[in-house]
């Protein structure tokens, strides 16, 4: 199966270079989100007539991570982006790396989801099968001694945004991560903490988990894997971004997948859901 067609991003005419709007346009802070861990500012963007909004993450707002020293999170954000426009999936927001009111920092096309993710992708349900059109999680306490299955949707979407995470080793793929648009499609956004060397995959998406992999994703990793060679066009823009080391990791984390044919499992040496889950 091919990848999806691409469209338009939500709120954007269609030829509008995105990239360059959120690059070259002149941002302006509208105010804060104030539940975000580290500083993530709500912004408008105006270039040459277009004006969008979007999310302003400056470097000197994040927190410092004791393991992830090399690079800041803004970097990872925009590798993320890269990563997932390379499969032709688009599932993360438009991502750049610029300058802005508060120094440099990583600058994300606001999307308005559609509803909350729980309202159709995630759903806490008794009894210990996750019924029809569901995947099972994990068990769940949900107060008073009582225990819910934590499921989510079994979503051609959501299995492809599984697929990424596996290669970018998302480390925090919450409920609250997703937003599924008005017209259909589906954005994970929040991916500072990826790209690690060791394997701190941590989601809510391990509904799959063991499964083999869709005749789609293998096609999607094979491409990858030859964009991610020496020289390589993906490569070659993720050096900027990643460390050599961690580079060689996602190759390393692309060539198992293709080795292995399924979605990977927990490895009992990490926390496999983050918490908060939502």
């Amino acid at each position: 199966m091919p990848p999806p067609e691409r469209v338009p991003a939500p709120g954007v005419s269609p030829g509008t270079p995105i990239e360059e709007l959120l690059t070259r346009g002149e941002l302006t802070v509208r105010g804060r989100i104030a539940e975000a861990s580290n500083a993530v500012l709500l912004c408008t963007v105006t270039h040459e007539g277009a004006r969008v909004d979007c999310v302003y993450k400056p470097v000197k707002g994040e927190r410092p991570l004791w393991d992830f020293p090399d690079g800041n999170l803004a970097q990872r954000e925009r590798a993320a982006y890269l990563v997932s426009e390379a499969t032709g999936w688009g599932l993360v927001p438009t991502t750049v790396l610029r300058d802005g009111p508060y120094g440099e920092g990583m600058v994300q096309h606001w999307i308005d989801a559609g509803e909350s993710p729980e309202a159709s992708l995630l759903a806490l349900v008794d009894g210990e099968e996750a019924g029809e059109g569901w995947k099972p999680v994990a068990f769940a306490e949900v107060g008073e001694g009582r225990t819910a299955l934590l499921v989510h949707a079994d979503d051609p979407r959501l299995r492809r945004l599984a697929v990424l995470d596996a290669v970018i080793n998302n480390g925090d793929r919450k409920g609250g991560h997703l937003l599924p648009a008005p017209d259909g499609r589906l954005y994970g956004i929040d991916h500072g903490v990826t790209f690690h060397t060791d394997d701190k995959l941590r989601t809510l998406l391990w509904g799959w988990a063991g499964e083999p992999l869709t005749e789609e994703a293998r096609a999607v990793l094979d491409s990858l894997e030859a964009q991610l060679a020496p020289e390589g066009p993906l490569a070659t823009r993720l050096a900027e971004l990643i460390t050599p080391v961690e580079l060689a990791a996602v190759r390393a984390r692309v060539a198992l997948l293709l080795r292995t044919g399924r979605h990977p499992q927990p490895s009992g040496e990490w926390p496999a859901i983050p918490w908060p889950p939502v």
